[in-house]
């Protein structure tokens, strides 16, 4: 990503971008396994179901 999408102005620049892309991976990009959802709400899903077994128990 930072090839691709430079030159850079400043540092700032090169981590704002990381941010947006890492914003990005976690909640816009969709996951197929886990049927086409993003990765934070798989996550969410994940614990919310580890929530639920620890209060049958």
């Amino acid at each position: 990503m930072i090839r691709r999408r430079g030159p850079w102005r400043n540092l700032e620049a090169v981590e704002f971008a990381t941010l947006e892309r890492v914003d990005w991976f976690n909640h816009r990009r969709l996951l197929e396994p886990s049927g086409n959802i993003p990765l934070a709400e798989a996550e969410a899903r994940y614990y919310a179901a580890q929530q639920e077994i620890s209060l049958a128990a």
